[in-house]
């Protein structure tokens, strides 16, 4: 019987989706499941290598090529699909000839019989190497320092709470110590910065080999780590840290040929008895580790109380206190004061000042409360009731335009950031009404937290503003990386302008620095009409002072708003909540 002739055009279009196989990467296959047998097409060598003869003919060998650990994902993905209750999509690592394993992307999808029963499997295997190696390298930088392995500031903070929450549950005692190196600025300056990492390094290597199994380690910042000591009685703790110092200071560090005599100092504090939140034991702890520095270098200094101290941080826990019922009571408002423009004086904006109502109805500013508040660890979820009270307010508003401050702490808080995307990444109208400030001091404490903070916010359309400009260190390089919009004079340089010729110096060149990079300008307190035209002539665009408008809560052009409800744009339980107090217009 003769043969029918081939169709060219079926060979051409054939040949043709081979080279697309085999240009795309992939490796396609055909599994007949009742012989068993597997065919390939495509170059198959990247996946399997190309010693010894190349793929598995039986899907019981290429079971034999699956990792063990991953072989029961992958038949358990089979088993759904071939019963059709998921889809044949899954990631396991393969074996190669050479013996080394390489991830795979395998998706297939399965022929039955009339009968229903499954007759052959059709997919394609995809080489992922490069993503899985940069999905585990995220993996691994959102809980350890790249330099030197240890945990970083988040994952630290966080085996904190949990040992804070262990501890006040079961009255284990533990410690928390920060450890500073001495004058590695200086090693920087004089070895280069190369060796300053390789001398990190190391100490992080002593550090390990001077501490308990049960005690971790995490960098805290380009000179600090910190040591979570559990388990670790008062008495004790002076003692761990001189062995700590001993095993820093014992022998020369040989890094880029040179010998590098380093020191270390340590602050300590104990928990639950000294601070009961990780943002008050790492501050607390701070503190000692400056008391040491301060005291000499190379020494321990631990956390104490004096009585004075004692009785302010019970004041503290009554204001703590009244913050918490004031949030669960809707007992929290603005007060907004204009910012103008400095030549026309038009209204452009206005800042949202918190203030806080009492139980007697009275205004309490928050100078009174929100210092506590960042003490005690509350400032989140202040700065959280904040936003939402301002997204209330240009949801009901759309014409105006309102500033907010938030606490350094909340700057670095990745929360706080997925809240504010959450509600603004479809709301572009609300988000060029925004202007997010932060003041100049927290925005230095850490330019990297900082940087992708203001370029998330600036990404959604929204400003930010660094606030007290002047009363930090703010350098060119600074301004640089943070990227902002616009940026605040401090009040104390503008009070007293018109006859303190060293504030008006200083304004000039702090103008001179801002506008180098295209910023906007916006002068605070100022309170007289002859303050207001210096700033203009020196080109301030903006002002803000009681010269143009005190605090207000409730203006004229806020009143047809409804009172701001919690629970019904955060998430909160609306019913549990009292109602807030009626709003009256009063200056604050």
């Amino acid at each position: 019987m003769q043969r029918p002739a081939q169709n060219p055009e079926g060979m051409a279009r054939l040949e043709r989706l081979l080279v697309a196989i085999q240009a795309s990467g992939d490796v396609a296959y055909t599994w007949d499941l009742a012989t068993d047998t597997i065919e390939w097409v495509g170059l198959s060598e990247p996946v399997f290598g190309a010693e010894g003869g190349a793929a598995p003919d039986t899907g019981d060998r290429f079971n034999g090529r699956v990792n063990p650990e991953d072989l029961p994902h992958r038949m358990q993905a089979l088993s759904e699909h071939f019963t059709g209750t998921g889809a044949y999509d899954c990631e396991y690592r393969v074996r190669s000839s050479t013996g080394d394993f390489k991830w795979v992307h395998d998706r297939g999808a399965v022929e039955v019989s009339p009968s229903g029963t499954p007759v052959r499997l059709s997919g394609t295997l995809r080489l992922i190497e490069t993503r899985r190696h940069q999905q585990a390298r995220l993996e691994y930088l959102a809980t350890y320092d790249e330099l030197t392995g240890h945990y970083n500031k988040l994952r630290l903070r966080e085996a904190l709470d949990h040992a804070l929450s262990y501890s006040a549950r079961y009255g284990h005692d533990g410690a928390f110590a920060v450890i500073g190196l001495d004058q590695l600025d200086r090693i920087n300056a004089a070895y280069g910065s190369e060796v300053g990492d390789a001398v990190l390094i190391e100490v992080a290597h002593r550090l390990d080999r001077s501490l308990r199994s049960t005690d971790l380690i995490g960098r805290l910042g380009s000179d600090r780590f910190g040591i979570l000591l559990h388990a670790c009685a008062a008495e004790g703790s002076a003692a761990i840290g001189e062995r700590i110092l001993r095993s820093i200071r014992q022998s020369p560090i040989l890094a880029g040929g040179e010998k590098v005599h380093v020191t270390a100092s340590i602050g300590m504090v104990h928990f639950p008895h000294q601070a009961r939140t990780s943002t008050d034991v790492i501050a607390k702890s701070e503190g000692a580790l400056l008391t040491a520095k301060s005291a000499g270098r190379d020494c321990v200094k631990l956390y104490h109380l004096t009585e004075q101290q004692r009785l302010g941080h019970r004041v503290d826990m009554e204001i703590g206190e009244q913050v918490t019922q004031a949030l669960k009571d809707d007992r929290l408002t603005f007060a907004y004061q204009p910012v103008v423009d400095a030549r026309g004086h038009a209204v452009q904006f206005y800042e949202c000042l918190l203030r806080m109502y009492a139980t007697d109805g009275q205004v309490v500013a928050a100078g009174q409360f929100v210092p506590v508040a960042e003490r005690l660890g509350m400032m989140r979820a202040l700065d959280r009731r904040s936003l939402n009270m301002a997204l209330h307010d240009l949801e009901s508003l759309s014409d105006v335009t309102l500033a907010v401050n938030i606490s350094g702490v909340t700057a670095g808080d990745r929360g706080w950031l997925r809240a504010v995307v959450s509600r603004l990444k479809d709301r572009p109208d609300l988000a060029q009404r925004l202007i997010v400030e932060i003041t100049e001091t927290a925005a230095l404490h850490d330019l990297e937290d900082t940087g992708r903070f203001v370029s998330v916010l600036r990404g959604l359309g929204c400003q930010v503003a660094v606030d007290d400009f002047g009363a930090g260190y703010t350098t060119f390089r600074h301004l640089k990386a943070l990227a902002v919009d616009v940026v605040k004079i401090d009040g104390s340089f503008v009070r007293n302008l018109a006859h303190d010729r060293e504030n008006q110096l200083f304004i000039r060149n702090l103008l001179n620095l801002s506008h180098t990079f295209n910023l906007r300008t916006i002068a605070e307190c100022v309170e007289t009409k002859e303050e207001a035209d210096i700033l203009l002539s020196e080109g301030v665009q903006f002002l803000q002072g009681y010269y143009f408008g005190r605090p207000e809560i409730d203006p004229a052009w806020h009143r047809k708003i409804a009172p701001y409800k919690s629970g019904q744009d955060d998430g909160e339980d609306e019913g549990r909540f009292a109602a807030s107090p009626s709003r009256r217009r009063k200056e604050v």
